[in-house]
């Protein structure tokens, strides 16, 4: 009972302040793109990673925007894991968010404006174009990020990796940083309505440049990431199912 009631607590905070920092970014969108609004972005995320009961840190060498862009590969573990990477990159970042996701309200409209592509899971075609459009930003110079799983963990652990990321990675030869986001799955369980307080921490592996991986097929390119990925969370045999 307790922890439900905290956890009802904590949903009224952290809504409240995401409607607010809501209305504060769109509100800075009628004035700036978002790629120049990354540090009030940044500055929104942590305030409402911080109102759901959670302390937030970084770990590792945060990549420079200079000697960008970067595929940022990360474990998908909750409804978080934005707000840590957006909270954790020091410039802006793009990405792929499930089509589903556009049509709830005040999210779907943000995700829209920041530039995140939609991707329709369990169809190819679709999904193949939606990956183009991440290339071209690439291409272009924006740097991008990507759940290899696809959804997030229904247990905590690394799932099997899909294909896309690394076929973007080889097409346009980018530059990738694994990331471990630690304490999103405990905090909030995809299975689980409730929020419990702890803490995020985002964690920059070393990055993998486009020469470390131009020999390597994408299933060896995925196996490589999902390892790297691995040793950051500290699991390192949660690699056994890769592909």
């Amino acid at each position: 009972m307790t922890k439900t009631l905290i956890s009802i607590i904590i949903w009224l905070i952290a809504g409240i302040f995401f409607l607010f920092g809501a209305l504060i970014y769109t509100i800075a969108l009628l004035l700036f793109p978002p790629y120049k609004l990354h540090g009030l972005a940044k500055i929104i995320s942590r305030i409402i990673m911080l109102s759901g009961g959670q302390w937030f840190k970084v770990k590792g060498q945060v990549p420079n925007k200079k000697n960008g862009p970067y595929l940022y590969l990360i474990n998908h573990a909750s409804l978080f894991d934005a707000f840590m990477i957006i909270g954790g990159v020091n410039h802006y970042c793009t990405g792929v968010g499930a089509k589903f996701q556009f049509s709830y309200p005040v999210w779907g409209f943000l995700a829209k404006r920041y530039g995140v592509i939609p991707i329709e899971r369990g169809k190819i075609k679709s999904a193949i174009g939606s990956l183009s459009k991440l290339e071209l930003a690439i291409k272009n110079g924006t740097s991008t990020m990507i759940a290899p799983e696809g959804t997030r963990t229904l247990n905590g652990k690394l799932g099997k990796f899909k294909k896309g990321a690394f076929h973007v990675a080889k097409n346009t030869g980018v530059t990738i940083i694994p990331v471990a986001l630690i304490g999103a799955y405990n905090a909030k369980k995809v299975t689980d309505w409730r929020i419990k307080p702890g803490s995020l921490i985002t964690i920059f592996g070393e990055p993998i440049s486009k020469n470390a991986y131009a020999n390597l097929n994408v299933e060896d390119l995925s196996s490589l990431v999902k390892t790297k990925i691995a040793e950051l969370l500290g699991n390192e045999d949660l690699t056994k199912d890769s592909l």
